[in-house]
């Protein structure tokens, strides 16, 4: 699963990385949390590339009122585009959700004292952010006027742990590799058997892992220090 994030990195570098033709501001977070707004790529239908701030929660092009979104932060890779929630934007509307890392809980027992989850910090070895795949949905409430505003909203896909990862959580978000980003926006390709392979992710030495406070486990908390590694603990 993925529940937070980061975006930290700055914006001109997704201008390069996805050759953007147009980029909306956005602030620099260290605590995102789902239902919030958050910087996503994508391709219009006039192959434009975009980054766009949306709704983190997938509300369907069906569905009857926005709520649902509430319940739909991250897509299973295995069999989602079966899913009536998610098929149709499988093949229609992909996109990247660009993260300078994402935490994850790991639950431990230890031999004195009350179970708790240790909060991780993952992030790329060497690049400034993960390309998280993701899909996007544009809804309006049944009997909108024409005119209406669409409201734009997202999911991360998730995929089983890696060997980093599977000491911390079961699953992770599916990371795109650069040579995967065009072919993963391309609106042309809707074959979501062609689509499939593109979610292979990245090998286990691209990322880095590191316990970090569990204050990043309020929504409220802000800040850079959320992802600064635990200091060693005194033996003494």
């Amino acid at each position: 699963m993925c529940g937070r994030y980061v975006v930290a990195y700055d914006p001109q570098t997704l201008v390069a990385g996805f050759s953007l033709t147009r980029i909306a501001p956005f602030e620099r977070r260290w605590n995102v949390a789902p239902q919030s707004p958050v910087p996503v790529v994508y391709e219009t239908r006039d192959g434009e590339r975009v980054c766009e701030p949306m709704r983190w929660g997938l509300v369907p092009h069906w569905a009857r009122d926005e709520t649902i979104g509430a319940r739909l932060n991250n897509a299973r890779s295995e069999g989602m585009a079966d899913k009536p929630s998610f098929r149709q934007a499988v093949r229609r509307r992909r996109c990247v959700l660009p993260a300078s890392g994402f935490y994850e809980w790991q639950p431990v027992t230890p031999q004195h004292g009350r179970a708790y989850k240790q909060p991780w910090y993952i992030s790329p070895a060497t690049e400034p952010y993960f390309a998280m795949a993701g899909l996007f949905e544009a809804w309006r409430a049944p009997g909108s006027a024409a005119d209406a505003p669409w409201l734009l909203t997202c999911c991360v896909i998730t995929t089983a742990a890696n060997a980093l990862m599977a000491p911390i959580h079961d699953r992770m978000p599916v990371m795109l590799p650069r040579q995967h980003w065009s072919a993963w926006l391309d609106r042309t390709q809707q074959d979501a058997a062609a689509i499939a392979p593109l979610m292979s992710g990245l090998p286990e030495d691209t990322m880095q892992a590191r316990p970090v406070h569990r204050a990043v486990g309020r929504s409220s908390a802000e800040g850079p220090q959320l992802i600064e590694p635990l200091a060693p603990v005194d033996p003494s």
